[in-house]
């Protein structure tokens, strides 16, 4: 029988592909830095009007609090700061790659801090699922589809060690929350408000980017209605929703499955892709799809 808390990762993973492609449009009008920081107020927003709401700020006292906003600035801020660097230089298919080394991160430090310990069948569905999502970026896309992003810009060094920060991040990220998540009974805390926290913090984070003038923190064009809708749309979807799903999954989940779990959401992109533009993914893409969906088996039959 299916564990809970792998639905939940991998429920999360759909929410990150269906959000990876509503981000489109809003990213191109206002740029990548001023997109992630009107998600991140938008998404703030929901939550704390969701947890004030439902009154479950009670459930959070300051050590969980100070953690989880430790969590969301090495993971959300740092993380997706590093992460927005890497594609820069590297393209997306190359640091989505790099970036999908935090499963392999977040394993080890399950292993080497919390003591998490896998069997050989989840260690090889570990493996071929890693495998299938990083053959699925690599191998994808058709030498047609080749665009302009994809040739490197500035130094080739840093863009590989700014997308293996980016993993480390949100592999030491997960590390720091899971702690907190864990907790039973009356330190039990409510997922929507520690996600709340990480966000918040994350997002006041981004504001002294801009307001200490930071040349990349500014938008390119003035927001309009319809873009700020379809940013809260992606916001609710991939930050909201997914990264509370994440969160209800390290309640129970190992720290490196639900990495594992929730890193195939590349893999989901592509059904989504191939139904938006009517043509079917190139060779590559089935092989990474086929491996992922091996692996991810393997680990939901433990």
């Amino acid at each position: 029988m299916f564990a809970v808390y792998d639905l939940l990762a991998l429920a999360a993973a759909a929410c990150w592909a269906t959000s990876s492609l509503l981000a489109v449009t809003p990213v191109r009008h206002l740029g990548a830095f001023a997109f992630t920081r009107w998600r991140m107020l938008l998404v703030a927003t929901m939550l704390w009007v969701g947890a004030l709401t439902s009154g479950t700020w009670a459930t959070l006292s300051w050590h969980a609090a100070f953690i989880l906003a430790a969590s969301g600035m090495v993971g959300i801020f740092v993380g997706d700061t590093a992460l927005f660097g890497a594609v820069q230089r590297l393209g997306p298919r190359r640091a989505s790659v790099l970036f999908a080394t935090h499963a392999a991160f977040s394993a080890g430090l399950g292993f080497v801090v919390l003591g998490e310990r896998m069997g050989l069948q989840a260690a090889l569905g570990g493996a071929l699922t890693m495998a299938g999502v990083m053959s699925a970026i690599l191998l994808g896309r058709r030498k047609e589809e080749q665009h302009a992003w994809e040739s490197d810009h500035g130094s080739l060094p840093l863009g590989v060690g700014l997308g293996l920060v980016a993993a480390l991040g949100q592999a030491v990220s997960t590390l720091i929350a899971k702690p907190v998540m864990a907790a039973q009974g009356a330190h039990a805390v409510d997922p929507i408000a520690a996600s709340a926290v990480r966000v918040s913090v994350a997002c006041v984070a981004h504001y002294l980017l801009l307001w200490a003038g930071v040349r990349a923190s500014r938008a390119n064009n003035p927001p309009t209605a319809r873009v700020l809708a379809q940013t809260a749309l992606n916001g609710f979807i991939g930050m909201g929703l997914g990264m509370t799903l994440i969160l209800m999954a390290l309640r129970k989940g190992d720290v490196g499955m639900v990495a594992i779990l929730s890193s195939v959401s590349p893999v989901l992109v592509l059904p989504l892709l191939w139904w938006h533009l009517g043509r079917a993914p190139a060779w590559g893409a089935w092989l990474g799809a086929g491996l992922t969906v091996c692996g991810t088996g393997l680990i939901l039959l433990r």
